[in-house]
């Protein structure tokens, strides 16, 4: 889902008052909407996010990033990257990768073996499948068992196990599940479908929520009576602090995910960094921008300076956008939010404000008392944490498996234990080591981790 990829917007046109787009990623085309960038235009380059344009990026910068991943000299850059962090640290530093899809990189390009020694990787709770409450997940299966229901959701939410099953499993018993590309197909859906309730599922941080905003204003435009949404909405900076207010906190620094950043800027980390004395750096999600943010990371922990950086500029902004925040604010109203294995964090969620209470699924179908219990043989809570790597977990790899998930973070693809059990990080904590490459640093075991 976290990609900082650019597309290029090659058409653009009206749907219903809504701006729409044609987006070609080197070949590959997607529907995209342009209403949080309302002055883009046709040529211009773009970061696309569940549908969504998020952000503007100059055709300089854009054609330099696409030569970046395209050149076979990323091999030599990672090398140079590694080994300067390697010769600035002095100790093992502790850091935290606050987004899913940049723990699935660091574990899919090895970059925590290359850095073995230098860097701690601590993987924070930055998943947002990984976090939506039992309960959450729960109601989801209770509307979308509903004869009368068409459930739309984005594809990795299928197979996040409730308390008893899962929405595959309502699809295979006959409920009409769906997914979709972005929240703007649902309402189209409910549109198709006058006679049905259409309900969209709409989990993520401060990168998903615009779209999921949009969706409701839209609805609204069209006068959809039949579309609601079940909004499981979390916000990073609350999550931050509670994970630094911790007696049992260990991270040192912070690599703060740049998606949010291009929705909401920079600022609410400033904050953090003078509270808590750590040094906070947004960075994006290729092996090279995540190189880059941990040898600055590394860099200010060694200097002793708490500060906050931005080393993905080509996407971020101090500002933000602007329009999204304006739709984000009118649509949704701050409230305390339940995590999956983590607890309640107060203000730190957002749900649908009174202006727009008709479109509340939970309310529409009487699903907001709903409680149930965590699994206790899951540890998943603690890996979103920091606190456990997911091969510390006793159940890792046996009871729970991809196929057999205990927890969220087994099924997402921006999960921790599933990014581990993927790529083949198997040993339990204590194992066998990484290699070590002729530069004195660690090197991953595959050509994926050497390709970073």
């Amino acid at each position: 889902m976290c990609l900082g990829i650019p597309g290029r917007v090659t058409d653009i046109w009206e749907e219903a008052g809504t701006r729409m787009s044609t987006v070609d990623f080197g070949g590959t085309t997607k529907t995209v909407c342009l209403a949080y960038l309302p002055d883009i235009v046709i040529g211009e380059y773009t970061i696309v996010h569940a549908g969504f344009a998020i952000t503007r990026l100059d055709e300089a910068s854009a054609n330099e990033t696409l030569r970046m991943f395209a050149e076979l000299g990323i091999r030599e850059a990672a090398r140079a990257l590694v080994q300067r962090t390697r010769s600035t640290a002095t100790r093992t530093c502790t850091v935290m990768e606050v987004c899913g899809g940049q723990t699935r990189s660091i574990i899919r390009n090895g970059i925590d073996q290359l850095l073995e020694g230098a860097v701690e990787f601590i993987h924070g709770p930055g998943c947002p499948v990984c976090v939506t409450p039992l309960e959450m997940i729960d109601r989801a299966l209770e509307i979308a068992a509903r004869d009368d229901v068409i459930f739309c959701s984005f594809g990795d939410m299928l197979r996040v196990p409730g308390s008893k099953h899962d929405l595959f499993s309502v699809r295979a018993r006959g409920g009409d599940v769906r997914v979709v590309y972005s929240p703007l197909d649902a309402t189209r859906i409910a549109a198709d479908n006058p006679d049905r309730q259409v309900v969209f599922f709409g989990v993520g941080f401060e990168t998903t929520a615009p779209a999921n905003a949009m969706s409701v204003l839209h609805a609204r435009r069209l006068g959809l009576t039949n579309f609601s949404v079940l909004v499981s909405h979390v916000l990073v900076p609350p999550a931050m602090t509670a994970i630094l207010s911790s007696p049992t906190n260990r991270v040192q620094g912070f690599l703060a995910a740049g998606h949010v950043c291009t929705v909401m800027g920079t600022g609410e980390y400033g904050p953090l960094v003078e509270r808590f004395g750590v040094p906070i750096v947004v960075t994006g999600f290729e092996p090279l921008d995540l190189l880059e943010g941990v040898r600055q990371v590394v860099e200010l922990l060694e200097a002793g300076t708490p500060e906050l950086r931005n080393a993905y500029p080509r996407a971020v902004t101090a500002a933000g956008n602007a329009v999204a925040q304006q739709a984000l604010a009118d649509v949704f109203t701050v409230t305390d939010r339940q995590w999956r294995g983590i607890g309640m964090i107060p203000e730190s969620g957002w749900t649908l404000s009174e202006r727009y209470a008709e479109f509340d699924a939970e309310r529409r179908f009487g699903v907001r008392e709903l409680q149930v219990a965590e699994s206790d043989q899951c540890h998943a809570g603690e890996v979103l944490q920091g606190l456990l790597k997911p091969n510390q977990c006793p159940a890792f790899g046996t009871a729970c498996t991809p196929r057999t998930p205990l927890g969220a973070t087994m099924v997402s693809s921006e999960g921790a234990c599933a990014a581990y059990y993927q790529f083949r990080r198997l040993e339990s904590a204590g194992g066998a080591s990484a290699p070590t490459s002729a530069t004195g640093g660690a090197s991953a075991p595959t050509s994926a981790a050497a390709g970073v």
